[in-house]
């Protein structure tokens, strides 16, 4: 329908297709029509004033399409005819299934790189808002045409590396290593401590960063390797709760060498320098501050690994775009690191991007893998789950099994919800009770009106049937709702934020509540299309939370 209001319009302005798609909107306010279009771009070639523009405008347009078309100051409403738009909507959803809402809007070969949490530290509930947010627009640009290479870049080696292995082998060599998350956890909690307390302890674990960088210490590149596939492990059965998964992994340890020897030819080509005996970048008169590739004992930072990360990401798959989902504190070094590699006229410095997202925060301040106050993953979800089966059990009785796959299922969509729904440059104070109700804006609400639909279906004995009636209000504005999620998909995309599909998928499934409480469908003498209407929602709404990384089920 947006489609043919530009079509119509482009008779009556001198604009082309172009210019009247960026300008045609949908009104917040569904009092106000179903699009409109604003004449103010129009005021100076026509020279009217835009009230007089919409008005004159308004009159001319005449289509049975529309159930009117008014001008309202220098807007034209447009009010789609909704028993119309209800056959063509349902009809296409129907058609379409699970494409429905997908287009061919990109075509680019699109690395998107997310999560990188590091080995020898704790997996908490920060570290689940990049991992959401990477995965959910790692969907989206692959549901509107691109082919996405999912990558995780994580630090198995620096600094955090040998505080870990510096505190196990002083004061815990004794502990036997343990596959569990919490214990990891813990070691390098103590080390930070340790480390704070006697601030000589640093340079033991500066010779500790040296000898692993060399690698010629077999014992302690054995408890290296250890101590490395224990936390790797347990980052993977994390991703796989979580619904994600990557297609290429990136290690600091493989692009240590790479990066220091780039540090080098950076000073010989005098991009870098040496100040202080440490290897810099002065981007001072870029006003980006000064920027440390190589430590004073000649270790690598991460700054250099990224320089020769990116170049290895491009070699390895020839990308159209690159782009890093890490956290809104790490905003100077990206722009750092995308200027240093415009320094060194990298052809592809132009495809890259950073996306950042801001920090979530416990209600009593700053989540820190350093100090521990923190809560981590795990045992989040434990508790999560706990809460879920114990809501399950009221509604029924099943099997353990089952119980248990259900309740992953709920907590996981509580959590990714509750880290998707606000936009990404928001800060999130995570509450937990919040994120486990089972109303309101919330992940375990979306899926509890998935299974509700799920279920009048199942209790039907007719099948649904598109045909047109005469529409209730609460189900024309349902029926909007289902016509307006292709826009929504493609506004996530070019806007990069889901949090726009997760509040559509909020908004609609209050409509479809509306409708439940307020129409009857088995038993109605409109069941036929009350059933469709039914499915078609249940469709859209699995659409949304697929999206959103989000899996359905059927029974709450």
């Amino acid at each position: 329908m947006k489609e043919q209001i530009i079509s119509i319009l482009c008779k009556l302005v001198k604009l082309d297709k172009e210019q009247l798609a960026q300008l045609v909107e949908v009104p917040k306010d569904s009092k106000l029509g179903d699009f409109a279009f604003p004449c103010f771009a129009l005021a100076k070639e026509m020279k009217k004033n835009p009230v007089e523009i919409a008005k004159s405008l308004a009159e001319k347009i005449n289509n049975k399409e529309f159930e009117k078309v008014v001008a309202t100051g220098p807007y034209i409403n447009f009010f789609l005819d909704k028993s119309n738009l209800a056959l063509d909507i349902l009809k296409k959803i129907e058609k379409e299934k699970d494409k429905y809402g997908s287009s061919k809007l990109g075509k680019d070969k699109v690395m998107i790189e997310f999560s990188q949490a590091n080995t020898h530290k704790a997996f908490h509930v920060g570290h689940i808002r990049g991992t959401s947010i990477g995965e959910s627009l790692s969907r989206i640009f692959e549901f509107l045409g691109n082919r996405v290479i999912r990558t995780n870049y994580q630090g198995d080696t620096g600094m955090h590396v040998a505080k870990w292995i510096w505190c196990y082998k002083k004061y815990h060599s004794k502990d036997k290593l343990r596959e569990d998350e919490s214990w990891v956890a813990s070691i390098y909690v103590d080390a930070v401590r340790r480390l704070a307390e006697n601030e000589l302890f640093q340079d033991e674990v500066n010779v500790v960063n040296q000898q692993l960088e060399l690698g010629k210490d077999k014992a302690l590149v054995s408890l290296w390797k250890k101590t490395r596939k224990i936390s790797l492990d347990s980052l993977e059965r994390i991703y796989k709760e979580l619904n994600t998964g990557f297609d290429k992994y990136y290690f600091e340890s493989e692009v240590e060498l790479p990066g220091k020897d780039i540090a080098k030819e950076l000073v010989k080509k005098g991009i870098a320098k040496i100040s202080d005996e440490a290897t810099i970048v002065d981007l001072n008169d870029c006003g980006l501050s000064v920027w440390v590739l190589l430590r004073k004992d000649g270790t690598v930072l991460y700054s250099a690994k990224d320089l020769a990360l990116v170049e290895k990401k491009f070699n390895d798959f020839k990308l159209d775009k690159s782009i890093n989902i890490v956290a809104d504190e790490q905003n100077l070094h990206f722009r750092q690191l995308f200027k240093t590699r415009e320094l060194m006229k990298f052809k592809d410095a132009k495809k890259c991007q950073h996306i950042p997202f801001a920090l979530v925060r416990l209600p009593e301040g700053k989540m820190s893998s350093r100090t521990g106050n923190n809560i981590l993953y795990s045992e989040f979800l434990e508790e999560m789950k706990d809460y879920a089966k114990s809501e399950i059990i009221k509604r029924e009785k099943i099997n353990s099994k089952e119980l248990e796959e259900r309740a992953l299922k709920i907590s996981v969509a509580a959590i990714k919800y509750a880290m998707l729904k606000q936009h990404s440059n928001n800060v999130i104070v995570f509450n937990k009770e919040e994120a486990l109700n089972f109303e309101g804006n919330t992940g375990p609400y979306l899926l509890y009106s998935y299974a509700r639909a799920k279920s009048i279906l199942k209790k039907a004995k007719i099948k649904p049937k598109t045909q047109k009636v005469q529409l209730s209000e609460t189900e024309k504005q349902l029926i909007t709702k289902l016509s307006n999620f292709p826009e929504v998909v493609s506004h996530s995309y070019t806007q990069l934020s889901p949090s726009l599909i997760a509040n559509y998928a909020f908004e609609l499934s209050q409509l479809f509540n509306e409708f439940y409480h307020s129409s009857q469908v088995i038993g109605s003498e409109q069941e036929g299309f009350r059933l469709s209407l039914v499915s078609c929602f249940s469709q859209v709404l699995k659409n949304s939370l697929h999206l959103l990384g989000i899996s359905t089920i059927e029974k709450m």
